[in-house]
């Protein structure tokens, strides 16, 4: 059974999410933002198996060297926005210096592909590429979970007019991936509250 763990952090109130499994002892981090003090108190004395990034807009990888270096795990980003990790100017943080100036992060131990399986807490996760709030935004599907970073949100969608974003591509996203899920399936965004995959089709003014 997943226990899962929200964590608002940084200036724009970034969902950062800890999530363990049986083992309470072993983790995945999912999106650790800026100022991450919180997080990291939190995680001492935990074995953290993964950090797995929904995509590389600063304000979603803040905290990722900072916690790699004290925990030594890898990380895990789709190829598209590999780069963006090492470079302030593709990842956002040039172009609002006033919330906290350039954020970067060493290379990625893991690139993402769609339709990939991961094993981590004993558990199957699977990532779906999402593509159109940014080229590399991915999900990661696990049991009657979702973690969909800025795609979709409750009655809302991820914002489609930065660097490499496409409304087309969003609501491609939306409906051939996410809501091909059961209506049942939880959606923890990057932002904002949790809702569900029935509710947003039923609801959501943007899809």
């Amino acid at each position: 059974m997943l226990h899962i763990e929200t964590f608002i952090l940084g200036p724009l109130a970034t969902n950062a999410y800890l999530i363990t499994g049986p083992d309470r002892r072993k983790a995945v981090i999912i999106d650790p933002g800026v100022n991450p003090a919180s997080l990291i108190e939190r995680i001492e004395g935990l074995e953290i198996e993964a950090i797995l990034l929904t995509h590389a807009h600063f304000d979603h990888i803040g905290g990722v060297e900072e916690i790699r270096k004290i925990k030594g795990c890898p990380v895990y980003i789709h190829g598209a926005e590999a780069d963006w990790l090492t470079d302030a100017a593709k990842n956002g943080s040039l172009m609002w210096p006033d919330l906290g100036g350039p954020v970067t992060a060493g290379p990625a131990e893991h690139i993402l592909e769609d339709g990939q399986l991961l094993k981590l807490l004993g558990m199957e996760w699977q990532v779906f590429h999402t593509p159109g709030h940014s080229p590399g935004s991915v999900s990661f599907h696990i049991g009657d979970f979702l973690f969909g970073g800025d795609v979709l949100f409750r009655l809302s969608v991820g914002r489609t007019d930065l660097p490499g974003g496409s409304m087309r591509e969003l609501y491609e996203s939306i409906h051939s991936k996410l809501f091909t899920l059961p209506d049942h399936v939880q959606v923890y965004p990057g932002h904002g509250p949790q809702t569900t995959i029935g509710f947003e089709k039923l609801n959501n003014p943007y899809v």
